[in-house]
């Protein structure tokens, strides 16, 4: 054999080698967690405080995390945290009070998770002649308000390192910010980020961008237009500009502002679609049969501030109190 050949036959060779070296490298699965890892994990995670960036239900079913991929998610989510209330949402701040590592999932529970522990001194009984009982008997009416994520992997737990596994669970918990308002931030659409910032409510919002955005209001009133309840939410006073939020549910539907000169700016456009974070469109809609009170031929109101509405002008309350009275919290930046 010519020895162009022989040479041209020894770098097939050698590639047809590297590539099965790469691909052995490739299909190489990862060992199986390790005792002194899970020990660290345990020991590292457990107590922690982090900032929630998605919705938690309370209850016995929490969330699955499987890929960067959380379920249950919207219209199921939406009806799990109707029915038992959130355990946590985004923004709020929790403690991870247990980390269970199972064969392929590892356990994350929060703020005592979805069942009530008993304490160690509960299961102390004594006995006596006529029978026995807990020193201490635990409180049943006591429930439980905490929930958990499941981490999911393919096969088992793999060895990781504590960075890794933060990363893994970023989508539920933020590890990295400073503040309630940091970790909200990253969980909203960059319009409504802006917004909030700004001091702005645009009008698709719900009522947690808006406490983000403008503080709780001094002021609320309820009322209802025709068949439609809504919720009027009121910031500032004469003789400064005065802002009238307007929710339907949970939805901004209306933002009025009345300036110190006497100019009225109205806006009804949706200026935000957050989809299936928006709970308003999670109620169910009247039934076309449903009964009505209005008188034959009258209309009902129209929100938008080109159609003339039956209602009368908004006007300013008289002040209940000294401005600033509400103890609520202020997430207002700056």
């Amino acid at each position: 054999m010519p020895s162009h050949s022989r040479s041209l036959a020894f770098r097939c060779l050698a590639i047809c080698l590297g590539c099965c070296a790469l691909a052995l490298a490739a299909n190489t699965d990862a060992p199986r967690i390790s005792r002194q890892t899970r020990e660290e994990i345990i020991h590292a995670f457990m107590q922690d405080l982090v900032y929630i960036r998605t919705n938690f239900p309370m209850g016995k079913t929490g969330l699955k995390l499987r890929n960067g991929t959380i379920t249950p998610s919207g219209p199921e989510l939406q009806q799990l945290l109707a029915l038992w209330g959130p355990a946590a949402k985004p923004g709020d701040r929790a403690m991870i009070s247990s980390v269970a590592i199972k064969d392929s999932y590892i356990r994350f529970e929060i703020n005592g998770g979805p069942i009530k522990k008993p304490k160690w001194y509960q299961r102390i009984e004594v006995a006596g002649p006529v029978g026995g009982g807990p020193v201490a008997p635990s409180d049943a009416s006591a429930n439980a308000r905490g929930s958990f994520v499941d981490l999911y992997f393919d096969r088992y737990v793999p060895e990781m390192t504590g960075p890794e596994l933060k990363e893994l669970l970023r989508p539920v918990f933020d590890f990295d910010a400073k503040s309630a308002l940091d970790a909200y931030l990253e969980t909203v659409p960059p319009k409504v980020k802006e917004a909030i910032k700004s001091h702005r409510v645009l009008v698709g919002m719900n009522r947690d961008m808006v406490i983000y955005a403008m503080g709780r209001p001094p002021k609320k009133l309820r009322e209802t237009a025709g068949e439609v309840e809504y919720e009027e939410w009121i910031y500032g006073e004469p003789p400064h500009d005065v802002d009238f939020v307007r929710f339907v549910r949970d939805e901004v539907v209306r933002v009025e502002t009345m300036k110190v000169g006497g100019e009225k700016i109205v806006r009804a456009e949706k200026e935000v679609d957050l989809g299936e974070a928006t709970m308003a469109k999670k109620q169910p809609g009247r039934p076309a049969t449903a009964p009505s009170l209005r008188r034959p031929g009258e209309e009902m109101p129209d929100a938008n501030p080109s159609s003339p509405s039956s209602l009368p002008p908004m006007t300013v309350p008289p002040p209940s109190g000294p401005p600033g009275t509400d103890t609520g919290p202020n997430w207002r930046i700056g």
